[in-house]
């Protein structure tokens, strides 16, 4: 039966239906009730006070007094922070929240008492308000803190708006509630129900603590040390410390826009409704905006965050408060409407400001603090929420009164003007938004790939001056040996030209072994202005053969004139056959016909030597002369040598000389592990010229996949122009194993030379391929894929063997794919990020929340949304279903097992060798019928084991069919098939052919 089949109990249907409604999982759900509970009865709390204190308010003090509140709440805020900072560095953070939310509510009976004395009366309405603005931004960051530690980057997108939406729940309870509450049970009543309202949600949050302690930190949080050792470990100063800066300012701008909106809101209610209406209009609107935004927290704001982004989707408020402002602005003038229309503008303002803030943006506050490390980010967010809001709502107090002032001064005192001056300040702060937005996404992105990278960079992003600098100066300290060697390495990557410069000076002082390494890679680029210092090697009376030989080939290549009977006496049988082999080489390559002779004849005798030195420097010399003509009878002989040093040697000079008789020798040298290196660097060697016959040999699906794999690294390797355009071509044409390895060699070259921005890898590249053929080639592994999980779907659980092995095999088809899909993103996409995104992927919950994460940011194709639904970690029938939903390429149409092998098999072109096997296996172990095309397609193909299980399926299905086909494949090149079919033969008595 296949898992499609399975009936769902009506309750469990129901359930899940409910859920992807809503867009959120089963494994979320207890976590997110949880939460909703609690932050629905502590603001319902909140808010029934809210609601209460500005009737009180407006009537003691008027809104003209709303600037004062706003000024002392930065204080009560701040002191709040204060304490909830030190609270963490006394209790573990499951207890600071409890606390906090306790004591958020313990002040509301000492407020009831103040309002039952009369004497008292005036200042409680004041601290009152003072109190309820001080914990609407504890009670978020609370619920901000908390929601961190139980939910990673990728659920909280998912979880936090139904969350948040507990606030307009309660926006809509208290709202419709508060006008009937206060006519009947009267103000002190309804205060001390919010104080029973919120000790139900401090109960609630305890229960949730309690249940997740292991989300949370079982030791307090020693504030002073963790941000000490998060400066020194994670670069404070550097980019997280500009993000978290930013972070705050973003926190700042948003309350200032809040706080002012609120205050021109406010003040025109206080010009334009009675005292007593202000209460019941003030519900009335919460209990609308509430219902609004409870529907758009449940069924929009998560799908629009993950197909959006997180900062796509931060940018509709201000997009709506620069265009509403200035309408209201331009509305405010007396010939369109003056006072009335600044009323209906503010509320409006209002409106679309509580009804985004608290859906869209409240949403995306969380995930916000997900780049800093978890065991900072509670401190960060206290830090931020606790003196950023609060100083936002000082800074707007203060700013109001000195905008008043001022205005007060030079004669702007018309109510009208004043307000026109604070949209105007309302409307440029949201143009600011826009900015501190773009530099946010930058540095997210940036860190989240930095957190995944563990901090790894790489060498071509270092300054290259400034690391020649360094090396130049290690090589004249005293460093170990090891060290100048690699010293030398990195010179020779990032100066090759300037190493005689850098090194000639060094040579006499270096040990043997510093001074071969150092003239092998001065050979390179000789210089003719230090031949002479090289010179001077020649004459130390102790130097080895192998520098010796060097220095010799040095001087002579880069001195402009030269005597040739200065290499006469090194052709003597006395010398080292690396010295003598040398001067042979170049007298071959700069002497004439006399010397040409003599040259040969010495290099004759090396070459038959019974020496396996002598015979490998000869081989050596061959290869560094010009020609090998008159010494090519040698060749074969050399080829057969029993020495792999001989035979290695010959081979670097055939491709040295381009000796094409031989060039056979170098392909089949490939095939031998022992000769495989040698034989790759002499094709290397060869360029172009090797090109046709490496891609005969890497596209004959009859040679072994390591040799072709070999062909296709050589290719690479060689890396003209014309070699990449080979290699875009046959990408666009191959698929599997193939595909992956051409990707492989791509990206090297790629990488290697992607800071240089190479115009040849980069113009193969936009020209063959360009963005379009890159989407094409991720369109046609996600179609795949897509197939693979309908297959795994429809042949649903494995009860037997055969159908365990084609589930195996099917699963590793799609780690394959996924695998080249990566490949092919990190050359449209920004590479770091997406192999920092791979690399998050493979880890814990947590990690592979943030690889998702970085590939929503960093992506920019028209496939994102498919590529973060396959990688969800979900079961494959959810995930088939989204992703059917979400894009044409994958259409699901369950099939039966039998039909779903067919078409399978119809797509043998795009499934492994093993694949194809374990599909003719299942085949015949249940008796399914496959068609004739499929089976005579796949008897021709190049896998013995695919040819075997065939013929073992034939056995089974059609025998009749399979006695026409034995004789014919009685001589097959496979052993493993060749003894199945004698075997067969033998079975059914048929006539052996001769």
């Amino acid at each position: 039966m296949s898992v499609s089949s399975i009936p769902a109990s009506p309750r469990r249907g129901l359930r899940e239906r409910f859920l992807n409604l809503i867009n959120l999982r089963a494994d979320e759900q207890g976590r997110t009730l949880l939460m909703f509970a609690f932050y629905t009865a502590t603001s319902m709390g909140i808010l029934w006070l809210e609601v209460s204190s500005a009737e009180l308010f407006l009537g003691k003090y008027g809104a003209a007094r709303l600037p004062w509140i706003y000024i002392f709440s930065a204080g009560v805020g701040l002191g709040m922070s204060v304490v909830y900072s030190w609270l963490q560095r006394l209790f573990p953070l499951r207890w600071v929240i409890v606390l906090i939310s306790l004591l958020m509510a313990l002040p509301i009976p000492i407020f009831l008492w103040g309002l039952s004395v009369e004497s008292f009366t005036f200042l409680t309405v004041f601290l009152l308000r003072l109190w309820i603005e001080a914990i609407y931004n504890l009670n978020d960051l609370n619920l901000s803190v908390t929601a961190n530690q139980i939910f990673n980057i990728r659920e909280i997108k998912r979880a936090f708006p139904i969350i948040s939406s507990g606030n307009l729940l309660a926006d809509v309870l208290s709202g419709f509630s508060v006008a009937i509450l206060m006519r009947f049970i009267g103000l002190q009543n309804v205060m001390m129900l919010s104080f029973g309202v919120m000790i139900v949600g401090t109960v609630i949050l305890y229960y949730l603590s309690v249940n997740y302690a292991h989300a949370f930190p079982d030791s307090p949080k020693r504030q002073a040390q963790d941000v000490e050792s998060y400066q020194s470990r994670q670069r404070l100063k550097g980019a997280m410390r500009q993000y978290v800066v930013l972070l705050f300012s973003f926190f700042v701008l948003a309350q200032m826009l809040l706080f002012s909106i609120e205050f021109q809101f406010f003040q025109q209610l206080d010009r334009n409704l009675e005292v007593e209406a202000i209460a019941a209009f003030l519900g009335i609107f919460s209990g609308l905006l509430g219902l609004i935004e409870l529907f758009t927290q449940w069924f929009t704001s998560s799908r629009l965050i993950e197909r959006e982004g997180v900062f796509a989707v931060a940018l509709v408020l201000p997009s709506v408060i620069v265009v509403a402002g200035m309408l209201t602005l331009a509305a405010s003038f007396p010939i369109l409407g003056g006072a009335e229309a600044l009323f209906f503008g503010l509320v409006i303002l209002k409106f679309f400001d509580e009804w985004l803030r608290y859906t869209l943006v409240a949403t995306t506050r969380p995930v916000l603090f997900q780049p800093i490390p978890d065991r900072v980010r509670s401190t960060v967010q206290s830090w931020v929420g606790g003196i950023a809001e609060p100083l936002a709502m000082g800074g707007t107090g203060v700013a109001i009164l000195v905008t008043i002032a001022v205005a007060n001064r030079i004669g702007l005192d018309d109510v009208i003007i004043q307000s026109q001056i604070f949209l105007t300040g309302t409307v440029v702060a949201g143009l600011v938004w826009f900015g501190l937005m773009a530099l946010l996404r930058t540095r997210y992105l940036n860190l989240l790939v930095q957190g995944a990278e563990r901090g790894l960079t790489t060498f071509s992003d270092g300054d290259r001056r400034g690391m020649k600098k360094n090396l130049v100066e290690g090589l004249e300290k005293n460093k170990s040996e090891a060290d100048k060697h690699s010293y030398i390495d990195v010179l020779s990557q990032i100066a090759p030209k300037e190493l005689g410069e850098v090194l000639t000076p060094h040579l006499a002082n270096f040990s043997p072994g510093l001074q071969q390494h150092s003239l092998q890679v001065m050979l390179d680029h000789p210089d003719p202005r230090y031949h002479q210092s090289v010179r001077t090697l020649l004459t130390q009376p102790r130097i080895s053969p192998e520098v010796q030989a060097l220095a010799l080939r040095y001087v002579w290549l880069a001195q402009e004139t030269y005597d040739i009977n200065e290499l006469r006496p090194y052709l003597s049988p006395d010398v080292d056959a690396v010295v003598r082999g040398t001067a042979a080489s170049l007298m071959l390559r700069r002497g004439n016909i006399n010397d040409r002779a003599e040259a040969t004849a010495t290099l004759r005798k090396m070459l038959v030597n019974e020496r396996e030195r002598e015979r490998v420097m000869g081989c050596q010399a061959l290869g560094e002369a010009d020609y090998m003509e008159s010494l090519s009878i040698y060749i074969d002989d050399l080829l057969q040598d029993p020495s792999l040093r001989v035979r290695r040697a010959i081979l670097e000079a055939i491709a040295a000389t381009q000796y094409k008789k031989y060039y056979p020798s170098l392909l089949r040298a490939l095939q031998y592990k022992s000769t495989r290196a040698a034989a790759s660097d002499a094709l290397t060697r060869l360029g172009d010229e090797a090109l046709p016959m490496l891609e005969a040999l890497a596209t004959d699906e009859y040679k072994p996949e390591a040799l072709r794999n070999q062909s296709w690294q050589v290719i690479g390797a060689i890396g003209t122009s014309r070699a990449l355009e080979l290699l875009i071509q046959n990408l666009m044409s191959s698929w599997g194993p193939t595909r992956r390895q051409i990707l492989r060699i791509l990206l090297k070259l790629y990488q290697e030379t992607g800071v240089k921005r190479s115009s040849l890898i980069d113009n193969a590249l936009d020209q063959l391929l360009g963005r379009s053929g890159f989407e094409d080639l991720l369109d046609t592994e996600l179609a795949f894929v897509g197939q693979i999980l309908a297959a795994k779907l429809d042949l649903g659980q494995a009860t037997t063997v055969e159908e365990r092995l084609l589930l195996s095999a099917l699963e590793g088809l799609e780690i394959d794919a996924i695998e080249r899909l990566f490949m092919l993103l990190r050359f449209i996409s920004p590479a770091n990020a997406v192999q920092a995104a791979q690399a998050s992927l493979s880890g814990s919950v947590s990690s592979w929340a943030k690889g998702l994460e970085i590939l929503d940011n960093c992506l920019d194709i028209s496939s994102k949304r498919t590529i973060l639904i396959l990688l969800d970690r979900q079961p494959d029938a959810d995930k088939l279903k989204r992703l059917s939903l979400s894009t044409p390429l994958i259409a699901y149409t369950p099939l039966s097992p039998r039909d779903r092998l067919r078409q399978l098999l119809d797509l043998r072109s795009l499934l492994s060798d093993w694949a194809l096997a374990c599909c003719f296996h299942l085949a015949k172990a249940k008796h399914w019928n496959v068609t004739a095309e499929h089976t005579l397609a796949l008897l021709q193909h190049p896998t013995g084991f695919v040819r075997e299980a065939v013929l073992a399926y034939l056995a089974v299905a059609s025998p009749r069919a399979l006695r026409d086909i034995l004789p014919r494949m009685q001589h097959d090149p496979n052993e493993l098939v060749a003894n199945q079919v004698n075997h067969l033969i033998n079975t059914y008595n048929l006539e052996p052919e001769p």
